[in-house]
């Protein structure tokens, strides 16, 4: 009887935690976004380096089975950056840029019906949009506020596990790495300064559930 309620145990334990065609998971992670920054194509500094501060932030995602093993994931989440120029003086700040990037990805889930371990590869596109952009050159010598370009599309890969604390929720641990950049101009007159590309790695923890 003993082996036969244990049996039953695990048998629900794996019935709830499957992750079947048309389920909906909901996951809420706290995330490190950590760019990786560079600058490019700048005529109006020579020898200009850039870096853009991490930031950690909540992140809430979707991923909606489109059958037992593929889901499609919209993960929304947004982060404040401040950015540092270094033209040969030594990093100077330029100020802070804020970035929104839904991004959506195509995942293949290896073993949803796993009690213990459930890890999934995914690939998608990122849409980016900067905001609240406080940015000045004068500590590099430009006497001038600059405007981003507000819009960027970009490749995201991601991978991840879920693990199983309940029937009714798991953790999860996620990397992905997203590709955003944006065109930085004089705000006054639209001159074209250089390209600042972000390109973060995101390193989420969290707890999800599944509908």
């Amino acid at each position: 009887m003993k082996k036969l309620a244990l049996a039953a145990a695990i048998g629900l334990i794996s019935a709830s935690a499957f992750a079947a065609q048309g389920d909906i998971i909901a996951r809420f992670r706290v995330i490190n976004v950590n760019p990786s920054a560079s600058w490019s194509n700048s005529g109006a500094v020579s020898g200009l380096t850039v870096d853009a501060k991490d930031d950690t932030v909540p992140e809430l995602d979707f991923t909606y089975m489109i059958t037992n093993n593929i889901g499609t994931e919209l993960i929304l989440g947004t982060s404040r950056h401040e950015i540092t120029g270094n033209a040969g003086t030594g990093d100077k700040s330029l100020g802070k840029v804020s970035a929104l990037p839904p991004t959506l990805t195509v995942q293949y889930h290896f073993s949803p019906d796993s009690t213990v371990f459930r890890p999934y590869v995914g690939a998608g596109i990122n849409y980016t949009r900067f905001y609240n952009a406080g940015l000045n050159a004068a500590n590099l010598g430009i006497n001038a506020d600059l405007q981003v370009k507000k819009n960027s599309f970009g490749p995201a890969l991601q991978i991840g596990a879920d693990f199983p604390i309940s029937k009714s929720f798991f953790v999860n641990v996620d990397v992905k790495k997203i590709w955003m950049k944006t065109d930085v101009s004089v705000a006054s007159n639209g001159t074209y300064v250089g390209t600042l590309k972000v390109d973060p790695l995101v390193v989420g923890l969290g707890i999800g559930t599944k509908f």
